[in-house]
């Protein structure tokens, strides 16, 4: 308050009242947050929620902004606020935890049962400011999985935890970490002998929950090349996945036989990425990738050569670069010019060996946009082209635009 907003007390308490008036002029449903919540004056704070509620706010959000609480102490200072403010009742209480010391989790979850919250911000994969937010997968699984603790409903589709994990880690750019609790890619594997062969005898002994129920497949069996259409369109359907049209499945099923041919066992990540690729939308794109050669030799700069077309004409990029992803992609710049600034580059191997197909995400920034463009294929210099010439053409479009956010406490 002294020194962000140069504010006394008084001052922050009437302008609290007067946001919350006027936000309640134009909408039914107010939430007010509290900023830095958990490290302020217990009274005062009191003060403001009461103020807050009693000119209309419907949900009472107490942040811990900057990650400092601990779940006992945090869920305990939950408690003694509603019990101080006299009209606690006529509100829902949210809590907005960060990650800074690893328990955005804990913290909100104690919130939940020790403090009497009903709400918890959190987001998918914990992504957020610095070291994140809490985990929505996590606090989900937390409250099913041990509901003689907590004793509530979440009212969640929970078989749609994988599916929304893999779709913004795929946007954003973010890999899931392997050892991620509920959506890792290791989350379900055993790799102990003493640990493996209990569950075989009985899944329970080392599984609290079901991977089928977050939204993992069940079913192991991998296609290949010898695989037919209705095969994939099973799998399809097993994943959750539904093409619009009979010609969407087959430009997937065709990029399916192309990858079988390259690759000789598919898993559900491949075909995740496969129907991800927006390359499989109908509508024309003005760039698209027709050709990618390079050369990378130790001691000698790496150099590339792409041909690509631009409006349906075909032209052809040269460059050199610090590496064949670096050549290639000054290649494709080389001859559109764009001038946007590439202020993310990521990679994930989508399977776990050499076979694997890489999934870059390639973000670009000009004039105040930002767009991401994700590609996928087992050459990741080729992957790489292909996300890069899938952001161009959001740039081109302007589609896909991404907006840069804050905490919005």
């Amino acid at each position: 308050m002294e020194k962000k907003l140069r504010m006394t007390p008084e001052q922050v308490l009437e302008q609290t009242v007067k946001a919350v008036r006027y936000a309640r002029s134009l909408a039914e449903d107010v939430e007010f947050s509290a900023e830095d919540a958990s490290r302020s004056e217990m009274d005062f704070l009191a003060r403001v929620c009461e103020a807050a509620i009693r000119e209309g706010a419907r949900t009472i959000n107490i942040p811990d902004t900057v990650g400092y609480a601990t779940p006992e102490q945090f869920g305990a200072f939950i408690k003694t606020l509603r019990e101080k403010v006299p009209n606690s009742d006529q509100a829902i209480w949210s809590v907005h935890c960060h990650d800074d010391l690893g328990m955005a989790v804990a913290n909100s979850l104690a919130g939940v049962r020790i403090g009497g919250a009903r709400q918890v911000e959190c987001t998918i994969n914990g992504l957020g400011e610095r070291a994140g937010n809490c985990s929505l997968e996590e606090v989900v699984m937390a409250c099913r999985t041990r509901r003689d603790y907590f004793q509530l409903e979440v009212g969640i589709d929970t078989t749609q935890i994988v599916p929304a994990s893999r779709l913004v880690s795929r946007t954003t750019g973010f890999v899931v970490q392997p050892n991620k609790a509920i959506v890792g890619a290791n989350a379900f594997a055993h790799a102990s002998g003493i640990h493996q062969d209990g569950v075989l005898k009985a899944r329970d002994t080392y599984e609290i929950m079901r991977a089928e129920d977050v939204g993992w497949s069940a079913n192991k069996i991998v296609l290949g090349k010898l695989s037919g259409r209705n095969a994939f369109k099973q799998r399809l359907q097993e994943l959750g996945i539904t093409l619009g049209t009979e010609g969407e499945l087959l430009a997937a099923f065709a990029r399916f036989k192309d990858l079988a041919d390259r690759k000789s066992e598919i898993f559900d990540e491949d075909i995740l990425a496969l129907v991800g690729d927006e390359s499989l939308a109908p509508v024309k794109e003005h760039y698209g990738l027709v050709s990618l050669s390079q050369r990378s030799e130790t001691g000698e700069q790496p150099s590339a050569e792409v041909i690509f077309t631009a409006d349906g004409k075909e032209v052809t990029g040269t460059s050199t670069g610090n590496g064949p992803v670096d050549a290639s992609l000054k290649a494709i710049e080389s001859r559109v010019a764009s001038g946007a600034e590439m202020v993310l580059y990521s990679v994930n191997a989508i399977s776990g060996n050499t076979e694997s197909q890489g999934e870059v995400t390639v973000r670009l920034q000009k004039d105040g946009r930002i767009v991401n463009g994700v590609g996928a294929d087992p050459d990741i210099v080729v992957a790489s082209a292909k996300a890069y010439i899938n952001a161009l053409n959001k740039l081109h479009s302007g589609a896909g635009a991404v907006k840069a956010q804050g905490e919005g406490v």
